[in-house]
């Protein structure tokens, strides 16, 4: 008699995963305690070593709640128990930009991206599904970020992979109980106070009910669709990116205009991105006040990014530096548009030199990141 076929479906999903590495390749399965990467996990350790796979485990300790290193020992403990080895755990201190969730999402992949390193690892698996596909997809539609946002994870993006992103959260629910496993209900996961918990607990039941079952299917196949448009343009935009950008990180305005749009915007966002913004906090208003530099300049100083960062324009190019922090009660939006000492920017080499000695790149207001 074969495995439960929730088992069945979580363990086909790992092995397809695992196509491309070879036997001795080191395969870490990051697992928080929850049902899908406890599952996630448990399907590593049997699918690995037929494959000649070496198979281990990794957990990281937020330190968000009460006795949570006491729960980081509990999933070690349960990673050993499904024999998988070595296994690590890492404590980290979430903090940065871009709110709770976004911090501790940068955190959790720099201790993760540490710990690969540190072990010589091949892949790391992650345990999202087909449901928080359909949330990330939702998030991103609300949020207004763009086709990028609303082609959702990955399957696979550098060391990281993503085994489970067509079964739901009843499969790993299944198979966990089928193996007799013991998930952790992470009280963050129904916790209002943060926009997935909204998603999942209040928008997907009332989209569900509005207009009937498989909406997690569906907004899991359209976030495929696009997936491809997206990364041709990327790809594009990139190539675009590296012809413009001078050596010191500045654009040429005029060339930035004669982009398409659709690539246009992408350039920008990763320019933005590698100047320091933090990705998962860069909407598309943001990228829409620095196209507004680009191609609608009309004097505005500058607008002001996530993680401090400061797009502007000098010159005929479009550069980043570090902005100051944010005063209470200041609107990106409306300073951006302000000109610098009642003159708008400095083109071509012509220099705003005011009565108080500052120019272009010595003036100018604070405000704080987004998101």
């Amino acid at each position: 008699m074969g495995p439960h076929p929730a088992v069945a479906q979580v363990r086909l999903g790992v092995r397809r995963s695992l196509a491309g590495l070879v036997p001795g390749d080191l395969v870490l399965a990051a697992c928080s305690g929850g049902a899908d990467s406890l599952a996630l996990a448990a399907a590593l350790a049997f699918e690995g070593p037929r494959l000649g796979l070496r198979c281990g485990g990794v957990t990281v300790d937020h330190g968000l709640q009460a006795g949570s290193a006491d729960r980081a020992v509990a999933v070690t403990t349960a990673l050993a128990g499904l024999g998988l080895a070595p296994v690590h755990s890492v404590a980290v201190s979430p903090s940065g930009p871009g709110g709770p969730e976004s911090a501790a999402r940068a955190a959790r992949y720099a201790a993760l991206d540490a710990v690969a390193a540190d072990a010589g690892a091949a892949a790391i698996l992650l345990g999202h599904t087909l449901d928080d596909q359909a949330e990330t997809v939702l998030l991103g539609l609300a949020r207004g970020s763009g086709s990028r946002s609303l082609a959702g994870m990955p399957a696979r993006r550098g060391l990281y992979r993503r085994p489970l992103l067509a079964a739901g959260r009843a499969q790993t629910r299944a198979a966990c109980a089928a193996l007799r496993l013991q998930p952790w209900e992470d009280p963050h996961n129904a916790d209002p106070a943060y926009a997935r918990a909204r998603v999942r607990h209040q928008a997907m039941p009332a989209l569900a009910a509005a207009l009937g079952p498989g909406i997690a299917e569906a907004l899991a196949r359209s976030a495929a669709q696009l997936r491809a448009d997206a990364d041709v343009l990327d790809s594009l935009a990139q190539a675009e990116l590296e012809r413009i950008r001078d050596g010191g990180g500045a654009f040429e305005a005029a060339e930035l205009a004669g982009l398409p749009a659709a690539i246009r915007t992408r350039v920008l966002r990763s320019a933005a991105i590698a100047a320091g913004c933090p990705a998962g906090s860069l909407t598309a208003r943001h990228v829409a006040g620095l196209d507004a530099l680009v191609t609608d300049w009309h004097g505005q100083r500058w607008t002001d990014l996530p993680g401090g960062i400061r797009g502007r324009r000098r010159y005929g190019k479009l550069l980043f530096t570090a902005g100051p922090p944010a005063q209470p009660g200041q609107s990106a939006g409306r300073r951006a548009a302000e000109p610098l000492n009642g003159q708008a920017e400095p083109e071509n080499g012509q220099a705003a030199e005011q009565g108080n000695g500052q120019n272009a790149e010595g003036a100018g207001g604070r405000d704080g990141h987004g998101r």
